[in-house]
C-alpha cells in the first residue's frame, strides 16, 4: 500500500513505462532532478507488464503501478475497454500522486504516462509531457489536450501534438554517462576510446560495428548480424559486437558457432555501459527509437538504421530520417536488411575512414547532451520549485 509522503521535500511522480525508449530517458530526467534538487523525491508509476518492473527499482526508484492497457489498434473490439482502463488508472495514479504529495507530474510516453498525465489533472497537480518521437505516440497526443507544460525531442514532432505550437524543445534526456560522452574534448574522446575497445575486448587494427537491436534486441537485426559474421569470418580487420536481448542469445551463439562467425563476433544480450559501446564503434547499425536516434546525434557515431516496420504512426522512419537526412547515417529498410545485403553495405562504409569522419561530423548533437537538465528545468518551473539553477544555455 502506498504511504502519503509528508517531507516538504520536492516530490515529483514519472509516469514511464513499456520499453527502454520511454524509461531510460525517465531515469535520466530522475537523475538530473536529484542532482538539481539533492533531497527530492522520485518515483514511477508505470504497470506490471512492462520492462519497468525490473528497470525502475533496479535504477533505485520507488514504481507504483497501475491497471493500463496499451493504445493499440490491434486490440480490435477489446478498444472499446480503453475509457473505462484509463479512467480506472488515472483514478489509481491520482491516489498515488496525492499519497506522494507529488509537486509535479511527467509524462514521458507510452500507455502507462497516460493515466499518470490525467491522475495528475484530477488531483490539480501541474503536469508536464515529454514527447520523444518525431511523430508522437497516441499516449502523448491525449495527453497534450490536459496540460500547457509540452516538451519535445525534435522539432518535427510539434506540427503533430495539440499544442505544440508553443512546446520548448528540449531534446532526449540521456543518461549522465552518454552526456559526458558526448562533452568529452578529443582528447579525452581517444583516451576513452582506447579504455572502451579493452573493455570490451576489440583486437588491436580491427573496426568495430556494434548491432544494437534497442532494449529487447531486435530479431531482423540479430539474425542479419550472425549471418553477416559468418560471410566475414574469415577477416582480420572487422570485429561485430551483437546485442541481443536475452531471448534470442541461445540461439545467436549457436549460429555463430555453426557458421564459423565466432572467429569475428561476439553475442551478449545486455549493453550495460552504452557509453563505452559509442566510444569504442566504428559505426552501428540499430533500431531508431528516439533514444537511440538522440543518443547518435549526441555522441556523433555514424550509424545504418533499420526503422522498426510496424512502429505506430511508422514513427521509427521519421526518427530515422533526423539523422539520415543531415547525413549523418543511412536508412535501411527492415525488409531488405539480410547477412548479404549488409556486407554489401557496410564494406564500403568500413574501408573509408574519410566517409564515416564526414557521418560523424555530420552529426547534429542538438540539446540531447543537456536534454535531461533542460527537462528537469521545465519540471521544476512547472512545480513551482524557487531554487533551480538549470537554465537554457
Amino acid at each position: 500500500m502506498t504511504t502519503p509522503h509528508t517531507s516538504a521535500a520536492l516530490s515529483v511522480v514519472i509516469g514511464a513505462g513499456g520499453t527502454g525508449g520511454h524509461i531510460y530517458p525517465g531515469l535520466a530526467l530522475a537523475e538530473a532532478l536529484r542532482a538539481a534538487v539533492p533531497d527530492a523525491v522520485v518515483s514511477f508509476i508505470g504497470t506490471e507488464r512492462g520492462l519497468e518492473t525490473e528497470l525502475i527499482p533496479a535504477a533505485g526508484h520507488r514504481l507504483h503501478t497501475v491497471d493500463m492497457i496499451p493504445f493499440d489498434p490491434a486490440l480490435g473490439a477489446r478498444r472499446y475497454l480503453l475509457p473505462a482502463a484509463l479512467l480506472r488508472s488515472a483514478h489509481q495514479a491520482r491516489a498515488v500522486i496525492r499519497a506522494q504529495g507529488a509537486h509535479a507530474v511527467v509524462g514521458m510516453g507510452g500507455y502507462p504516462s497516460a493515466p499518470a498525465v490525467l491522475g495528475a489533472r484530477l488531483a490539480g497537480v501541474p503536469a508536464v509531457i515529454h514527447e520523444s518521437n518525431a511523430v508522437p505516440g497516441r499516449a502523448n497526443q491525449f495527453a497534450a489536450r490536459l496540460t500547457p507544460h509540452v516538451a519535445v525531442a525534435f522539432d518535427r514532432s510539434r506540427p503533430h501534438l495539440s499544442g505544440g505550437a508553443r512546446a520548448v524543445t528540449t531534446g532526449m534526456p540521456i543518461s549522465a554517462a552518454l552526456s559526458g560522452l558526448a562533452r568529452l574534448p578529443g582528447p579525452d574522446r581517444a583516451a576513452l576510446r582506447a579504455e572502451a575497445r579493452r573493455a570490451l575486448r576489440v583486437p588491436a587494427g580491427r573496426r568495430l560495428v556494434v548491432f544494437n537491436g534497442g532494449s529487447l534486441g531486435a530479431v531482423r537485426l540479430t539474425r542479419a548480424a550472425a549471418g553477416l559474421a559468418g560471410l566475414w569470418q574469415g577477416r582480420e580487420d572487422v570485429q561485430l559486437l551483437v546485442k541481443t536481448g536475452p531471448a534470442a542469445l541461445p540461439d545467436t551463439v549457436a549460429d555463430l558457432a555453426a557458421s564459423g562467425g565466432q572467429r569475428v563476433a561476439r553475442a551478449l544480450p545486455y549493453l550495460d555501459r552504452m557509453d563505452l559501446a559509442y566510444a569504442a564503434a566504428d559505426l552501428v547499425v540499430c533500431r531508431a527509437g528516439s533514444a537511440t536516434v538522440a543518443e547518435l546525434a549526441a555522441t556523433g557515431v555514424p550509424a545504418v538504421l533499420v526503422p522498426y516496420p510496424y512502429a505506430p504512426g511508422d514513427h521509427q522512419t521519421h526518427n530515422a530520417r533526423v539523422l539520415s537526412d543531415a547525413g549523418a547515417g543511412l536508412l535501411l529498410p527492415d525488409a531488405e536488411t539480410t547477412a548479404e545485403r549488409l556486407a554489401a553495405l557496410l564494406g564500403p562504409l568500413l574501408a573509408d575512414p574519410a566517409r564515416l569522419a564526414a557521418m560523424a561530423g555530420a552529426a547534429d548533437p542538438g540539446p540531447h547532451a543537456r536534454a535531461a537538465e533542460l527537462l528537469a528545468a521545465e519540471v521544476l518551473r512547472a512545480a513551482g520549485h524557487p531554487t533551480t539553477t538549470l537554465e537554457y544555455a
